[in-house]
């Protein structure tokens, strides 16, 4: 098998997991309350905390005109301001701290010639979508001196968290593709591959469920499982007007779909693993079905656990696994990219290891 260059593989992956730490920095921020807490955006000063009494007061002061703070009884003091400003602030420095990651390597790599000009195409596009996940950032930001707005609304967080999502697939992806870039022509796999890609996309769905379940906190209703309070489909799932708000808006509608889709999805893809499993396949792709089916069963289990208990730490655990078994699905699907109709030949496996 050809070799590709580790480096810059590696340097991708290192990308990938920097998502991974945006999706942990930004919903730990969200757990806690805190994404309106900065009401102001530095895209290129933003490094610098607050130094000054003046500069907090001058914080503090843009985040007291947030609807949410109005609706707080007893109000917000400093010190609470500075305890939830703090995870936020780091949240946004990560965010930063990854772009000069992903621009002064690719600079040196394209300069280099290590990286082609076909691939630095393909990364500034991906660098151009993390930079318009930070403007729609800073929007959903800014809903919050709506009157009445009080959480990140759920039509701005679950596509904010789906198109992050997809840009974690594109660098995953690419990543592998750099460190492994000849595809192994496996015959008899193609069953697998198109399976996998159904798989990937239900996960993306179920995430994306999931990230209306945390924005409308439909975790703090209906904490019985499987049944809904005794009911298969929950009382009120159709109460608001007109009838689409209630896929987005409605507690119980948006725990009901993220349950029917969760369950759909961990069968699809617990299906697709044992068939992978039983497969004679080259080792990576092998190991990657072994992972899948490890992580989307410590998946089901954390929302069922997650539900019963109504707890908010669990569901963040529960979106991190999330991540975790959405990048075991891509790396299955990369494993079997060259896989072709035909019957399986161990010989063509034996030619992968």
């Amino acid at each position: 098998m050809k070799s590709g260059d580790r480096l810059v593989g590696n340097w991708l992956l290192l990308l990938a997991f920097m998502v991974f730490g945006m999706v942990a920095g930004g919903g730990h921020a969200r757990m806690i309350g805190a994404g309106y807490i900065i009401q102001v955006w530095l895209p290129f000063t933003g490094f610098m905390p607050p130094r000054t009494d003046a500069d907090w007061a001058h914080l503090f002061g843009l985040y007291q005109q947030t609807s949410q703070y109005q609706a707080m009884h007893p109000p917000m003091d400093m010190a609470q301001f500075k305890a939830l400003f703090w995870p936020m602030f780091l949240d946004r420095v990560w965010g930063r701290v990854m772009a000069l990651v992903f621009m002064v390597p690719l600079v040196v790599f394209w300069a280099r010639k290590r990286v082609s000009n076909k691939l630095a195409l393909w990364l500034l596009a991906l660098f151009g979508a993390g930079g318009a996940q930070a403007v729609y950032g800073w929007l959903m930001v800014r809903t919050g001196t709506q009157p009445g707005v009080l959480t990140p609304p759920p039509e701005w967080l679950a596509p904010h968290f789906v198109s992050g999502m997809l840009i974690f697939i594109g660098l995953l992806w690419t990543a592998l593709s750099v460190r492994n870039p000849q595809p192994v022509v496996i015959a008899g796999a193609a069953h697998l591959k198109a399976l996998l890609t159904v798989c990937i996309v239900l996960i993306l769905a179920t995430m994306g469920l999931g990230a209306l379940v945390a924005a409308t906190n439909a975790i703090s209703v209906f904490n019985t499982f499987p049944m809904m309070d005794g009911q298969w489909v929950p009382k009120g799932f159709d109460r608001l007007h007109p009838v689409w708000l209630n896929f987005i808006a409605n507690q119980a509608t948006v725990q009901f779909d993220h349950r029917v889709m969760a369950t759909l999805t961990a069968l699809s893809v617990l299906v697709t693993a044992v068939m992978g499993l039983r497969e004679p396949l080259p080792a990576a792709p092998r190991d990657a079905f072994l992972l899948l089916a490890g992580l989307v069963g410590l998946q089901y289990l954390l929302g069922m656990v997650t539900i019963v208990s109504g707890s908010v730490e669990l569901g963040f655990v529960h979106e991190l696994n999330a991540v975790l078994l959405l990048a075991a699905a891509v790396m299955a699907r990369h494993g079997l990219r060259g896989a072709a109709r035909g019957p399986m030949l161990r010989s063509d496996v034996a030619a992968a290891e």
